[in-house]
């Protein structure tokens, strides 16, 4: 069904003008929602018969996604302006946070509403709609604003100052200052066929995120420090991931942003809990050594592992040979899966490809290869450190270093034990069993799947 054959349906059950309606459905749809959320979000909107009423006077904090229009007063926190495209048009829209006194709420103006990071203003007639699992205001021809008579003072930050260890996926009207750790020139197929773009990892004293500048500004280059305004956030292999557009502004700084040499250290119970990190680092025993390791095969085509000459994206294949190796490491806070690449798994095995190759065709078992790993890493400490993804199966470290630990001992203990302690105050669990002494969930499951 076409846009306009849905905007028809809606406009005749509701008893409202269409024109209006498929306006309203075209700017929700156009924002990625989804066609039925969007038409129900038109349904709460005008209610039975047409019109929705006055809207509802809300504190930020109770704002919800059931809210067909509300009036807010709160302080622009940040601006964000970017383009999108939608149907071969390109659009234009503001986006950013909100705040009162009770929370924030993020914020997408389709009309140009002249707002200012540190503004108290009064929005009534918001729409409201679900992003990134919280409401989010909409405002749009119906909305108006106007500076509030008394400025609101609120507990948060205004500007959109931050640093990458505080970034989330959907922030936007970020402002940062970092260092260009790597960066390479590439071209893609974007929406206006191939793209020049440039992508890397941008860092600073906190931590370490891939980027992405869609409009190539000169000012970043490996080795250099800028200042960014209006970047905004999306999530990329389970991380964030800064993006620069055509309206960022990028200034070369005078001075280096510091930044630390290593990865911050942190429990594999943290790891866990988190919903992904670019650039971390944990210490555990290594327990176990997953099948899919040792010497693989993988598809010429995608990459993907091949099972019995079978890759399912592209059926039989000759595979290619190649080294991986999938640990379970555990600190006693919980386990994850540390990934192994090529180089990685070589170092690990002493020897490559071709090496791992003839010692297969010696014992006339390719298995051969993953057994003498487990000899060399099971029942060892390593230091692992990498990009960490978690979804519903666990978490996966994709190393990037994996080193035997020459930590004292002792200090590891007694690091074990304050982790121990922590878990205890808040009443989590432990080795599968819980602050009150009743079974807990046990150990982390390793995440399936043979990718």
């Amino acid at each position: 069904m076409e846009l306009d054959d849905h905007a028809e349906e809606l406009a005749s059950t509701l008893g409202v003008d269409k024109a209006e309606v498929r306006a309203d459905l075209e700017k929700l749809v156009n924002y990625s929602v989804p066609i039925d959320e969007a038409k129900d979000s038109l349904r709460r909107k005008y209610g039975d018969g047409g019109g929705g009423g006055e809207p509802s006077a809300r504190s930020i904090a109770d704002v919800s996604t059931t809210d067909s229009a509300v009036a807010v007063h709160g302080v622009v926190l940040t601006v964000g302006k970017r383009s999108i495209r939608y149907q071969g048009d390109d659009l234009v829209i503001r986006e950013g946070e909100i705040a009162d006194e009770s929370g924030t709420i993020s914020y997408t103006a389709w009309e140009e509403f002249d707002l200012t990071p540190g503004d108290t203003v009064e929005i009534v007639g918001a729409g409201v709609r679900e992003w990134e699992g919280s409401p989010e205001l909409n405002l749009g021809s119906e909305t108006t604003v106007e500076i509030a008579d008394e400025p609101l003072d609120v507990p948060y930050d205004i500007g959109g100052d931050t640093h990458l260890s505080a970034l989330a996926p959907g922030d936007r009207g970020v402002a940062l200052e970092v260092a260009v750790a790597e960066v390479e020139r590439k071209t893609i197929d974007g929406r206006d066929g191939e793209t020049e773009i440039l992508s890397g990892v941008f860092a600073d004293g906190t931590g370490r995120l891939p980027f992405t500048d869609w409009d190539p500004n000169d000012a970043i280059e490996e080795g250099t420090s800028v200042g960014i305004e209006n970047a905004y956030v999306r999530e990329f292999r389970g991380v964030p991931s800064v993006n620069v557009s055509e309206f960022s502004t990028v200034e070369a700084l005078d001075r280096a942003v510091e930044t630390g040499d290593g990865a911050p250290r942190i429990s594999v119970r943290e790891a866990v809990a988190s919903e992904g990190l670019f650039d971390v680092e944990v210490a555990g025993n290594v327990l176990e050594v997953r099948d899919g390791s040792g010497l693989i095969q993988r598809c010429p085509e995608c990459g993907r592992v091949v099972q019995k000459g079978q890759c399912r994206s592209h059926g039989d294949v000759d595979g290619e040979d190649d080294l991986r190796v999938k640990a379970i490491v555990d600190d006693g806070t919980d386990s994850l899966t540390a990934v192994l690449g090529t180089d990685l798994t070589a170092a690990v095995y002493g020897g490559g490809i071709e090496a791992a190759r003839e010692a297969a065709r010696d014992a006339m078992d390719q298995e051969v290869v993953a057994d003498d790993i487990r000899e060399s890493i099971v029942g060892r400490e390593f230091r692992v450190r990498g990009t960490l993804s978690v979804d519903d199966y666990g978490a996966n470290l994709e190393a990037t270093e994996f080193e035997a630990c020459d930590d004292d001992p002792a200090d590891r203990a007694h690091e074990l034990l304050d982790s121990t302690d922590a878990v205890a105050a808040d009443g989590g669990t432990l080795d599968g069993v819980s602050h009150d002494g009743t079974m807990g969930d046990g150990v982390n499951e390793p995440r399936r799947g043979d990718e």
